[in-house]
């Protein structure tokens, strides 16, 4: 073991918990923070300009706690925010510091899945209208070879957070957008679960799919995807602490966050409030 700088898992809320949950698993011998803006979340609705502020703000606050890396664990924050961080202000702020997002390693995973390049994409309202993920698969695979049919669901971030994880009413909206997106498209042969909310319904939403159809969540991806990332960055992996410790903050009250994350993590976690 060795001390030294921590990687920072940053999201609106708790659903970046599923993208640490991963992550640990995966790479156990590195020491994380998790930051919770849950005092301002949901970011889904919210406008470009205050998703980029509310992002950098906590970007900033995780350097500060001794982060030499960032991953927005948060597909809203990566649509909107993390391209303006990369380019404009991490030259200013520390250029050996990293910001890293979760849009990019989904996108390029989606190459192995997908067998006829119909994909749909389910995720909130800012995700979808950001339009990151038709892009990044342009840009990485051209025009011709996905056809990308996107849905916002916006009930399932609530049930997730009211610990509605199945009973009627779950499965009534899982159905309703699940209906919504395969009428649009019915080729879809890969769904990916582009908010970090919705593992919590991957058992829901894959009762709900036609058997052909393959459900991706992205924590694995990202997991893997940022193994390779430090693989390929030696000169910063060695600076990052191996005593396999995990810390989580969030910018509302520790004790509601703790029953909450306990559910994301599948343990009991400890949190403490902080300011941003």
């Amino acid at each position: 073991m060795r001390p030294g700088e921590n990687i920072g898992v940053f999201d609106s809320g708790y659903g970046g918990l599923t993208i640490l949950k991963e992550i640990v698993r995966v790479l156990p011998q590195y020491n994380y923070i998790y930051l919770g803006d849950n005092a301002r979340a949901p970011y889904g609705t919210r406008s470009f300009e205050m998703v980029y502020r509310y992002t950098g703000e906590a970007v900033k606050k995780l350097f500060e706690l001794g982060c030499r890396l960032v991953i927005l664990a948060c597909n809203t924050a990566s649509a909107k925010a993390l391209r303006t961080i990369q380019q404009v202000d991490l030259p200013e702020w520390d250029p050996e510091k990293r910001v890293l997002g979760v849009i990019r390693p989904s996108v390029e995973a989606l190459g192995q899945y997908s067998r006829n390049g119909h994909v749909g994409i389910l995720a909130t309202r800012g995700t979808v209208n950001s339009l990151s993920y038709p892009m990044e698969l342009e840009k990485l695979y051209g025009k011709q070879r996905f056809k990308i049919t996107q849905l916002a669901c916006p009930m399932w971030v609530p049930l997730v957070e009211n610990n509605e994880l199945e009973g009627e009413g779950t499965i009534y909206f899982i159905r309703k957008y699940v209906q919504e997106l395969l009428t649009a498209d019915p080729k879809i042969d890969t769904v990916v679960l582009a908010c970090t909310h919705y593992p919590l319904l991957r058992p829901l939403i894959v009762r709900c799919m036609p058997p052909q159809v393959q459900v991706i969540g992205q924590g694995d991806i990202v997991a893997d995807s940022l193994g390779d990332y430090l693989k390929r960055h030696p000169e910063l992996e060695e600076r990052l602490g191996t005593e396999g410790r995990v810390t989580y903050y969030t910018t509302d009250e520790a004790e509601w966050f703790e029953r909450m994350g306990g559910i994301f993590m599948g343990e009991k976690i400890k949190c403490t409030r902080l300011v941003i």
